[in-house]
């Protein structure tokens, strides 16, 4: 396939006039003619990854079904999500090692939709004291033998695991003793500045939802994000549904932090594309209305509604983030930060031939989807 005409966004982190080539499945430096896409006055992006969500349409990663798996694949390969890596909830050891066995297997199979190529453990090792709308009854102490039960479970699926180092006293041996099997998050956390910086230069290496759920930025008190921003080697995640964040934090981030490290992320629910009303969130009940999703027991917001494709959208049209810098932030930066950049993230020879097309307007509206150099998608 040759897509010609469209702007493309290239490894280079610009866009660029230039025609994309895709041979069995991935892009190729060498012409090819035998289909020709034409995408005449469309941006051509790579394909989208989440590296944290928990569902759409009704589904969660959690219920521990294929069937949820396959019904969130197919959703979010409709957005342009092409790749993901969902998170999964503060549940029992023994559940969360069945839905691991179940997203490997599901993983591993044929199946339509966006490719499965990792997890991110949002619990169970969190703070009951920012624990959010996770289950706190299933909060446990951070420890290596159950890393490994997850990461044998999921058949090495397991990218990254949550931490609350305040409440896990050995926490800086127990980072030392897993952080070459998997990426330590500092997630759900009400660490202060010391503690996060010293979980850090433990071996540390990411922040879940940065601000959400974590201890903020003050002048005599900088927090989680005070240490990660003094912390070069972490990346960043951040909820850009105009719900989560104000556009001025969210900008904030982006200078404290650069833009290489910022990565854009969805928290979507099983709500997502759902009509509003009331849905299951890890045997809690939390409320959809418009672009809110709460607890019904205590109103803590509960995760967003909103698919990883629009929260791009509106960190772009009304959080002033440039479109070149969105992209990274929703493509090759996840796909580094959980060290699969070898085939996702960026259109290049030898990777995958995924692309999303948008409309050049104002609100980058979706045109099409390629998966593995296949039209999936065509609004044109």
């Amino acid at each position: 396939m040759r897509i010609r005409g469209a702007r493309v966004y290239t490894k280079r982190g610009v866009f660029e006039d230039a025609d994309i080539n895709i041979r069995n499945g991935y892009f190729t430096s060498e012409e090819e003619s035998d289909e020709v896409f034409d995408a005449t006055g469309l941006l051509a992006i790579p394909g989208l990854l989440d590296i944290h969500f928990h569902g759409a349409m009704n589904d969660d990663v959690c219920d521990g079904t294929r069937e949820a798996f396959q019904s969130i694949a197919d959703y979010e390969l409709s957005q342009g999500v092409t790749a993901i890596c969902p998170a999964t909830l503060t549940l029992p050891v023994s559940e969360l090692m069945g839905i691991l066995r179940v997203g490997a297997s599901f993983a591993k199979s044929e199946h339509t939709g966006a490719d499965l190529i990792g997890f991110n453990m949002e619990g169970p090792f969190i703070s009951h004291a920012k624990k959010g709308a996770q289950n706190e009854s299933y909060i446990i102490r951070a420890n290596e033998e159950d890393v490994d039960r997850f990461l044998a479970a999921s058949e090495g699926l397991v990218k990254i695991i949550g931490l609350a180092p305040e409440e896990n006293p050995d926490y800086e041996s127990y980072i030392r003793a897993v952080r070459d099997k998997v990426i330590v998050s500092l997630a759900h956390t009400n660490a202060g500045y010391r503690t996060a910086m010293a979980a850090f230069a433990a071996g540390a290496s990411h922040a879940v939802h940065l601000y959400n759920a974590m201890t903020g930025l003050q002048h005599r008190d900088p927090g989680v994000v005070g240490a990660v921003s003094d912390s070069p080697w972490v990346n960043a995640e951040i909820i850009c549904d105009g719900i989560h964040i104000h556009p001025a934090a969210v900008r904030a981030a982006f200078c404290l932090n650069g833009r290489e490290r910022m990565i854009l992320i969805s928290d979507s629910l099983r709500s997502t594309g759902m009509p509003d009303g009331e849905y299951l969130l890890g045997g809690q009940t939390v409320v959809k209305k418009g672009r809110y999703c709460t607890l019904r027991e205590g109103g803590n917001l509960a995760g967003s509604v909103t698919n990883l494709a629009d929260c791009l959208r509106y960190a772009v049209r009304h959080m002033e983030i440039p479109l070149e810098t969105a992209v990274a932030a929703a493509t090759i930066n996840p796909a580094r930060a959980i060290h699969e950049d070898r085939l996702y993230g960026s259109i290049e020879p030898g990777k995958k031939g995924d692309v999303v097309l948008l409309r050049n307007d104002e609100d980058l509206t979706l045109a099409a989807v390629i998966k593995d150099g296949r039209i999936v998608v065509d609004h044109r």
